[in-house]
């Protein structure tokens, strides 16, 4: 039976859809997918061998593409302020505009949303039903990030992972393709994000980054936890505990091989100060016994405080690989915003824009910008 795709679109603006969506199908996918993958890297780490399809190698080539994209398109001058940098836009139309004119007859003329909705950087992806590139596209363009605002956060996170769960049912990659999905593709995705973000001043969307954890990211702590369940299989350090992240001999080693700790590395090398200061969620982590613990909590902290607030899902992009099947959206005179969504209390969704953690590091590097004496400490983050 042929699929009638569609481009995706937002759907939930209530708290009544919100409780629809996380009784759906598509919620339903979402959280049995990341479990899925979850369970396929359980001591798996970033360096073992692991089965790599055709259709795991065209998805590294469309991402070494992307990263590409961001080396051509490097940040203006913009030293007065510590917010995006506005290079980020052209980077990202690049990402939209990447189009099919190599593939189609010179005398053919293409309008520029016809570029947005067919880029060639799908046009390699084996065994995709063409028909289903407007569909996959409005994920991948959306999962780098918001063009306005030059912000980043779990919701942008949530699209690649959307974009991964439909090369799944289209049947670009298999199962035997899981562990690869995290610790060659998520993963890779994770390091061009860290480009951007640090070439561009990412800001993190909304006002409180994710709830403790990282400025943008959550997914890397779910599956870097599994990751390190059953180390007992590491050779120098055979037992190691959640509280290991607060030894930086150890997690300098261990984040060749994990993702975990390599997110702790990266945090430490941009913000100054302790984990309690910056990252309290992480700090509060640690204390947990072991790494089983962790995970699970992960997969529970990702259904109530991403996929289950209205702040994120509000932008979630329904299509027809993850349909909406809930209530209609509220009436016009419920308070909205004119972009379609609305704010169930002070600080979320858009939040306060918050200067980037880069800029802050920057600035710091500076010469001539510390201010030092008797009883001033730095700030460790701004």
């Amino acid at each position: 039976m042929s699929i009638t795709f569609e481009i995706p679109g937002k759907r939930v603006l209530s708290s009544a859809q919100l409780t629809a969506f996380q009784s759906s199908a598509t919620y339903n996918t979402i959280t049995s997918y990341i479990e899925i993958l979850n369970a396929s890297v359980v001591g798996a780490r970033l360096t073992d061998a692991c089965s790599e399809s055709l259709g795991i190698n065209a998805i590294l080539h469309l991402l070494d593409r992307i990263e590409q994209l961001a080396h051509e398109t490097p940040p203006i001058e913009n030293k007065a302020s510590r917010f995006g940098n506005p290079a980020f836009r052209s980077f990202y139309d690049k990402v939209e505009s990447v189009g099919l004119a190599i593939r189609l007859p010179s005398c053919l003329i293409l309008t520029s949303a016809v570029f947005k909705l067919a880029p060639s950087l799908h046009a390699d992806l084996p065994g995709l039903d063409q028909n289903a590139t407007p569909e996959l596209t409005t994920y991948f363009s959306q999962a780098w990030g918001n063009r306005e605002r030059i912000d980043y956060g779990s919701g942008m996170e949530l699209n690649f992972l959307c974009w991964l769960i439909c090369l799944d049912r289209l049947q670009v990659v298999t199962a035997s393709d899981h562990t690869a999905l995290v610790t060659r593709v998520f993963w890779r995705y994770i390091q061009i994000m860290r480009v951007l973000q640090s070439t561009y001043w990412l800001e993190p969307a909304g006002s409180h980054g994710v709830w403790g954890l990282d400025d943008y990211h959550f997914l890397p702590f779910l599956f870097g936890s599994a990751q390190l369940r059953g180390t007992s299989q590491l050779v120098r350090h055979k037992f190691v505990r959640p509280k290991a992240i607060h030894d930086p001999e150890i997690v300098d080693e261990l984040s060749k091989d994990y993702m975990y700790f390599s997110c702790i590395k990266f945090i430490n090398s941009i913000k100054t100060a302790s984990l309690r200061w910056h990252s309290p969620m992480l700090d509060d982590i640690s204390a947990v016994k072991t790494w089983e613990k962790v995970n699970s909590g992960m997969i529970k902290m990702y259904q109530a405080e991403v996929l289950g607030k209205l702040p994120v899902i509000q932008h979630f992009l329904f299509g027809s690989i993850l349909p909406y099947e809930g209530p209609p959206p509220p009436s016009s005179d419920e308070s909205h915003h004119g972009d379609g969504h609305v704010h169930e209390g002070w600080g979320d969704c858009c939040g306060i824009p918050v200067p980037s953690a880069f800029a802050a590091a920057q600035k710091e590097r500076e010469p001539g910008n510390r201010i030092e004496g008797p009883g001033i400490r730095p700030v460790p983050f701004d």
